[in-house]
């Protein structure tokens, strides 16, 4: 029993990095729970090992009677003072239990209660261990799948990684390698839990404060994350150093720095900005490399207004609104993206305006571009002309002048109802 025992500790203490001494108390405890069964729950019971040879000793706590009633639980005088000298009426003594007389059934319970007690001791080892590291990163092992969450094998702990906070772009095996965030720990029910994240904004800050020796010194500072996962991230830098450059710093020579993040983001896209304190500045930045025409900014409302170029329009709104949608994130504030109209050619302004016109219902498409390229540009300006003005046009008879204008009139009298009202 002693071999087996010592080999138990060893173990637990090798394997599982118990603390030798958690797992002999922890023995210890299993092993009264289990004389109290086999002898009586209302014995007051103890059990020692001892550390060096690991043999161990059971009492059981026995009052001291002139005259013996229940030889269980009492004790004369006489007989107590085999096991200390000075026994007295009254007072209690530990008598020795032989360890066979526990009997095989109280050996089972004890096995089961050790094991018990090892696993909460494990349980309260990886809490020490994990509860003071949420905000790092970790590497593991997908062990299996949980539904959609994703266990990983820490090393000498699990941790779970819920399917929120998986990158949908990402796909996993069992056995592959991967590093995530520690979101939290939490340590309630069934005992510890280890939440990792790959989806969280600041799993991109770690990873550049890892690569980049600049970030981690406080010569550059990361002011902020915008990300949607998988997709695209854009970061915000500024330098502590007038010497340093931020965005060079973060990007590496050649781009390695950048490039070792994206290859651990599955190809994430990552934009790096300059951070300013001035909203116009930082909003053009963060739009870049698109080329604005103006930028207005609204104090009330927390709101940018940016003007384009039609040829810059979709390179700073971005695939389906990407662009535009983290530079609001990044930077705090509503970003609305509009056209520069000033710029629009005699074409656009007559094609918009045929559409307009052809919206008109009693309107068709080749009725409308008649009328706006003979100078009939707004609904008002049909009202304005006489019918012979309308006969007078390529394609339109009286009976088509009349049509024309009663649809222009049937649109805009709602409005002028609205008015009159």
């Amino acid at each position: 029993m002693n071999n087996e025992l010592q080999s138990v500790v060893e173990y637990m203490e090798r394997e599982r990095g118990i603390d030798r001494e958690t797992v002999i108390v922890a023995i210890e405890s299993a092993l009264v729970s289990a004389a109290k069964k086999s002898m009586g729950a209302n014995r007051d019971m103890r059990v020692q090992i001892d550390r060096k040879t690991f043999d161990i000793s059971a009492f059981v706590q026995t009052i001291v009677v002139e005259k013996v009633t229940s030889p269980t639980e009492q004790l004369s005088v006489r007989e107590a003072q085999r096991f200390k000298s000075d026994a007295q009426v009254g007072e209690f003594v530990d008598v020795p239990i032989p360890p066979q007389k526990l009997g095989r059934i109280a050996a089972q319970v004890a096995k089961q209660a050790i094991m018990q007690k090892i696993r909460q001791a494990e349980k309260e080892r990886v809490f020490d261990e994990y509860k003071d590291r949420a905000g790092d990163i970790v590497s593991g092992t997908v062990r299996r799948f949980d539904r959609n969450d994703i266990v990983v094998d820490l090393g000498r702990a699990e941790a779970i990684m819920p399917s929120r906070e998986r990158v949908p772009t990402e796909e996993y095996q069992p056995g592959d390698r991967i590093r995530a965030f520690v979101l939290r720990v939490d340590n309630e029910g069934a005992g510890p839990e280890i939440v990792l994240s790959r989806t969280h904004p600041e799993f991109v800050r770690r990873l550049f404060e890892l690569e980049v020796s600049e970030i981690a010194d406080g010569t550059v500072e990361i002011k902020g994350i915008a990300r949607e996962p998988g997709f695209r991230s854009k970061i915000a830098v500024l330098s502590h150093d007038e010497k340093v450059d931020p965005v060079g710093a973060c990007v590496g020579m050649k781009g390695i720095r950048v490039k070792n993040i994206v290859r651990e983001l599955s190809g994430e896209k990552i934009d790096i900005v300059r951070w300013n304190a001035d909203v116009k500045t930082f909003v053009a930045n963060s739009l870049a490399p698109a080329k604005l025409a103006a930028i207005d900014v609204d104090e009330d409302i927390q709101q940018v207004i940016v003007t384009v170029d039609p040829d810059q329009l979709s390179l700073a709104i971005g695939k389906k609104g990407q662009n535009a949608r983290l530079t609001a994130k990044l930077t705090g504030w509503r970003v609305d993206i509009q056209k520069d109209e000033s710029t629009r050619t005699f074409e656009e302004k007559v094609a918009e305006a045929v559409a307009a016109m052809a919206q008109i219902e009693g309107i068709t498409a080749d009725q409308a571009h008649v009328l706006v390229t003979s100078g009939f540009l707004t609904p008002e300006g049909v009202l304005a002309a006489e019918i012979e003005d309308l006969e007078s046009l390529e394609g339109f008879d009286t009976d088509t002048a009349k049509a024309v204008r009663a649809a222009v009139e049937s649109h805009t009298q709602p409005e002028n109802s609205d008015i009159d009202e």
